[in-house]
């Protein structure tokens, strides 16, 4: 590693914005196409956000892999686009590892696109722990048990098998196997990512009474909420 200028690497992890597919555990209180609009929220927010990341490379990588046409506009951004690999989750993570880091990149983290007003400090946070401290990983921390980041100098793909996704012991058994292995693990701070209608009210509620004139990353997804009376005014709702 060159550490004056060490080669990172930011990798969107991204499904297209299809009504049904996006979103579902919101189907209960939102349509699928209220689900689906506000994803593509999310997306946008995360693209402008990390898009003004002048030293690190990035790019989005897709599901499925014929989606592609979807994020071409955000090329335009400086984004490469590359379809995700692997039967699960665990593979399609670290495949991106493998291969990005077999490709030259000193450091690579991976950020999911459910956390729209999560700061590019953060992400800059998650390279400087893996480059001048010598991190060998690095995870953002969810509220509900996952996390929204990894960060790896190394591919360790151990890291990612045998993990109960979508459980509320995502993490806790990632950082298990991490120790297991030896690994210098370090948190950044925790961040709660956009899964259900009460993190929607949650979110609405933090920022309702911010202008929207100052500078904050998640302003598209919190104008799609201050437009639903059902975000708005939950206590109306039927």
């Amino acid at each position: 590693m060159n550490p004056d200028k060490p080669k990172l690497l930011l990798v969107v992890v991204a499904k297209a914005p299809v009504a049904g597919q996006v979103k579902t555990r919101l189907h209960s209180e939102l349509t699928p196409a209220e689900a689906t609009a506000l994803y593509r929220c999310f997306i946008q927010d995360r693209i402008t956000e990390i898009g003004q990341l002048k030293t690190i490379d990035l790019a989005i990588s897709f599901t499925p892999a014929d989606s592609k046409s979807y994020f071409t506009s955000f090329t335009a951004n400086g984004f490469h686009l590359f379809a995700q690999r692997g039967k699960d989750l665990g593979q399609r993570l670290s495949n991106i590892f493998v291969d990005k880091l077999a490709a030259g990149y000193d450091a690579v983290s991976i950020i999911d696109s459910d956390t729209p007003d999560l700061p590019r400090s953060i992400v800059q946070q998650s390279f400087q722990l893996l480059t001048t401290d010598r991190t060998d990983a690095v995870f953002g921390p969810c509220d509900d048990g996952g996390y929204y980041l990894v960060g790896l100098r190394r591919p360790h793909p151990q890291l990612f098998q045998q993990i109960p996704w979508s459980t509320g012991r995502v993490l806790t058994q990632t950082l298990e196997m991490a120790n297991t292995l030896g690994l210098q693990t370090k948190l950044l701070p925790p961040w709660n990512d956009l899964d259900t209608f009460q993190d929607l009210l949650d979110y609405y509620q933090q920022y309702r009474d911010k202008p929207l004139a100052s500078p904050r990353p998640g302003k598209k997804t919190f104008r799609f909420l201050a437009n639903m009376k059902r975000i708005t005014q939950p206590e109306l709702s039927p």
